[in-house]
């Protein structure tokens, strides 16, 4: 028992390295795991006392816990079997593949990244791209809600900048949870995104069994009263104006509603710019008819880099204005009444509902006035196209730059010489043959305030 024993050198490594992964997975670990489990639990007690609408606890789960509780839900189990009954696999396939869903879909929230990092980046690129303006009635729209229930922003699809844009003005308010297509799914931005408390969905999936899992996650999102910001058009507005509705993620909020345990609260939420970064990129899309935008990280990385290198040169200026107007909420209770609901009225109601408060800025204005023209117009004749244009809107969220009606007509004129949109010819401005498709994108976006 006593004798010495002799291993090599190598083998005692191991076995000491083997030793210390046992002790530190079962005594290290779960100490260091609960100190920080703790210092994260009181950081976020005191960030909700300064939150209008606090984070909730399901949000705050654990993203195994959240995996294991999607899995195991007695609707994913239904449809797991039916999966299996009808494409004649064992039913243990049929759950890893729900399992792998359920992984891709659900985030890993952490209020750490979500104020410490995103919250901060969102801030900064939305002052230092745009000049923000947000609608007067934002506070009273959202101090109207009941706290109890789950709050819903339901927003027009712009540019990829709207998240940026929205989580920034909505950061005193509650973090937002966000559905997000596959263009986020690369690493090291779906990392990024899943800590921000954004789940991954995809656009084109057919399988009922993924529409299952995706379904029961958002249900069960809504009834552990998580705010959500959706948007409605189910992607990017290809040619400017207001998309009909896609009602998937309306559906699934809709299926696990329960009138009795709690309220779900739709506030529409409008979005315009001066200038969309994507506008040409879109615009080439719709002319040929599909949505394969083509933007590479490259060409991103590259603009920025550019843009940086104005602003270090002080050559650097932003992109005009991004405005934001809340509309009047929707209570699910107050739609359904006594009878079921029908989604698709849901959907038409909503998106009439962010429409009529899409904000008007100068450059759509601009546009605007050129399209009615359909020729060329003096300065003079475009300045009072634009003002009878402006008085023709008298309930729209007009956003005048320095509240002065002459700058705005000039801010919107020069912005769309300057982008080679219009030229001057002749002592007339005219609409050039490559910028007639984006005179008209930027037109589209507050068309619908002049029917």
């Amino acid at each position: 028992m006593f004798h010495v024993v002799e291993i090599p050198l190598w083998l005692l490594v191991v076995i000491l390295l083997f030793a210390a992964v046992t002790f530190a997975s079962h005594f290290l670990f779960p100490s260091v795991r609960w100190f920080f489990r703790r210092r994260m639990e009181k950081a976020v007690a005191k960030l909700n006392a300064r939150l209008t609408r606090p984070i909730e606890p399901f949000k705050l789960a654990r993203r195994h816990d959240m995996i294991q509780r999607l899995i195991y839900d007695r609707e994913v189990w239904e449809a797991i079997s039916q999966h299996a009954h009808k494409e004649g696999v064992p039913e243990n396939v049929a759950f890893e593949r729900a399992k792998r869903y359920a992984r891709e879909i659900v985030p890993s929230f952490s209020a750490t990244m979500y104020y410490g990092f995103a919250i901060r980046l969102a801030r900064f690129l939305s002052r230092r791209l745009y000049r923000v303006r947000l609608g007067e009635y934002a506070q009273e729209t959202l101090a109207a809600v009941d706290r109890d229930a789950t709050v819903v922003f339901v927003m027009n699809h712009r540019s990829n900048m709207d998240y940026v844009l929205v989580t920034y003005l909505a950061a005193e308010q509650s973090t937002l949870s966000y559905a997000v297509g596959e263009w986020a799914r690369v690493w090291p931005l779906s990392r990024l995104i899943r800590a921000m408390g954004a789940y991954f969905i995809r656009r084109k999936s057919r399988g009922e069994l993924y529409r299952r899992v995706l379904g029961r996650y958002v249900a069960l999102a809504t009834e552990g009263g998580v705010t959500q910001a959706v948007f409605p058009e189910g992607g990017l507005s290809l040619d400017g104006a207001l998309a009909k509705p896609k009602l998937g993620i309306l559906s699934y909020i809709v299926s696990g509603y329960d009138a009795v345990a709690r309220d779900v609260v739709f506030v529409p939420v409008a979005i315009n710019y001066d200038r969309v970064f994507e506008d040409k990129i879109l615009v080439a899309a719709a002319a040929r008819g599909d949505r394969r935008f083509g933007a590479r990280i490259s060409v991103v990385a590259k603009y920025a880099c550019r843009l940086t290198w104005r602003w270090l040169r002080g050559r650097y200026h932003r992109f005009g204005y991004a405005a934001v107007s809340f509309g009047a909420p929707l209570s699910l209770r107050d739609f359904a009444g006594q009878g079921t609901i029908d989604v698709d009225k849901l959907g038409e109601d909503l998106m009439q509902r962010i429409g009529a408060v899409v904000p008007v800025l100068p450059v759509p204005l601009a546009a605007t006035v050129f399209v009615q023209a359909e020729g060329a117009l003096t300065k003079d004749a475009f300045g009072a196209a634009f003002a009878a244009l402006v008085e023709s809107m008298p309930e729209a969220h007009i956003h005048a730059p320095r509240e002065d009606m002459a700058y705005a007509i000039d801010y919107g004129l020069r912005n769309l010489e300057a982008r080679g949109f219009i030229a001057l010819q002749e002592g007339a401005y005219r609409v050039t043959r490559e910028g007639a498709p984006l005179v008209r994108y930027y037109a589209s976006s507050i068309a619908h305030l002049l029917r």
